[in-house]
């Protein structure tokens, strides 16, 4: 008779301990990461709501995130270039009273789509309104930076422009319910060109299919209503594409090493075209539990290596998606829990009564409809039914 081996639980507390000292210290080995602050306080905020630990982040830290976050929010003057959105750490905010100094900082002052979208996601996560929004200015700055391929570059002056902003740029407008001035059909052709021979998506135009920017591919299309324009067949050949990167864990292109944040990017991807029940589970748990470091907690990218909240908070995604018991189900595309999804719901309800009209479509597949449901028949307390979104005050229904 074979013996039953129970599952190795997952030490949740050590988990959720490490990422909460990310939101009080880091590092010296993260100095380098400094203008982009607020992508650290993504990961280790929404890891710690997966976790279902949000707890854990005392109210007066609660609204000093907030506060921080809105520190970095710009909005442009009139006669301005049109730069609205988040910056990503405060080194061009300084702190004095020269009226000429803090003039002459304005010109450095400038929206980062990465930022701006890991800085709402954070505020929607915390519960904070987002009243302190200007949505319009902010979907100005985004529509600034759309180049004329449909691409987007990551800020007006001196940044890439690829596949990681296009997603970005789709997120914004999605959680803003608003898209204004984006060309999103520009966007779509965009993303179809991007579209290798092997069926991923590349992160620019001639490049290799890649297992991140294929889910940024499709996390854009959903989220912007468009990924019913692919036909079955280029959706199945993208499915098979996807499928292949899983060795134990999961690999970013063929022929390279597993990574736990694959769990994420390829079984997001999975989940937005409902095949990620094809996968192994049991083998995809191995590999990202083989990652985590007893200890101290958190995930590294390989076995053996240092944990940071970037790898902690997709490696828990990925188990999420797996059905991980005591985890708080995610959002494939939108990349937030679907507690931090039902509050943005809510948010746009109240828009939407305030403006009197708004799209029903809650970009939901019915692989994650089917992951929610789950959640609620455990009873996980988070776990809320998706209602439809809507569209800001003010703002015409796009």
């Amino acid at each position: 008779m074979e013996n039953h081996v129970d599952p190795e639980p997952l030490p949740f507390s050590r988990h959720a301990k490490n990422l909460l000292r990310f939101l009080n210290l880091l590092p010296a080995r993260m100095a380098s990461h400094d203008n982009t602050r607020s992508t650290i306080v993504f990961f280790a905020v929404s890891g710690l709501d997966v976790l279902n630990s949000l707890h854990l982040i005392q109210p007066y830290l609660r609204q000093d995130l907030i506060d921080w976050i809105y520190g970095g929010l710009v909005v442009p003057r009139d006669n301005e270039k049109r730069c609205g959105g988040f910056m990503g750490c405060r080194a061009m905010v300084p702190k004095t009273e020269d009226a000429a100094l803090l003039e002459c900082m304005r010109k450095y002052q400038w929206g980062h789509l990465a930022m701006t979208y890991t800085s709402i996601a954070v505020l929607v996560t915390l519960g904070d309104d987002l009243s302190g929004l200007d949505r319009k200015s902010i979907v100005d700055g985004v529509a600034a930076v759309q180049k004329k391929e449909g691409s987007f570059g990551a800020c007006i002056d001196g940044s890439e422009d690829d596949m990681r902003f296009v997603y970005c740029a789709a997120t914004i407008c999605y959680m803003l319910d608003y898209w204004g001035d984006v060309d999103k059909e520009a966007m779509f052709q965009f993303i179809m060109r991007s579209l290798r021979y092997d069926y991923g998506f590349s992160q620019e135009l001639e490049g290799e299919a890649h297992g991140g920017t294929t889910f940024c591919a499709l996390a854009a299309l959903q989220l912007s209503g468009q990924l019913q324009r692919l036909d079955s067949t280029t959706v199945e050949r993208i499915k098979r594409w996807l499928i292949f990167r899983q060795m134990d864990g999961f690999q970013g292109r063929p022929n390279k090493p597993v990574d736990t944040c694959y769990s994420f990017w390829i079984g997001a991807s999975l989940c937005i075209l409902d095949a990620f029940e094809v996968t192994d589970y049991a083998k995809n748990r191995e590999y990202i539990l083989s990652t985590q470091d007893k200890l101290i907690g958190g995930f590294s990218k390989w076995p053996q290596g240092n944990p940071d909240p970037f790898h902690t908070y997709l490696g828990l995604c990925g188990l999420s998606f797996t059905g991980e018991p005591g985890l708080g189900a995610v959002h494939p595309s939108l990349n937030m829990s679907m507690a931090a999804y039902a509050h943005l719901q809510h948010l746009h309800e109240q828009w939407r009564s305030e403006n009197g009209k708004g799209e029903e479509d809650h970009g939901l597949s019915s692989a994650a409809q089917q992951q929610l449901k789950l959640k609620m028949k455990e009873g996980d307390p988070k776990a809320t039914t998706a209602a439809t979104t809507s569209n800001s005050p003010l703002i015409p229904a796009q």
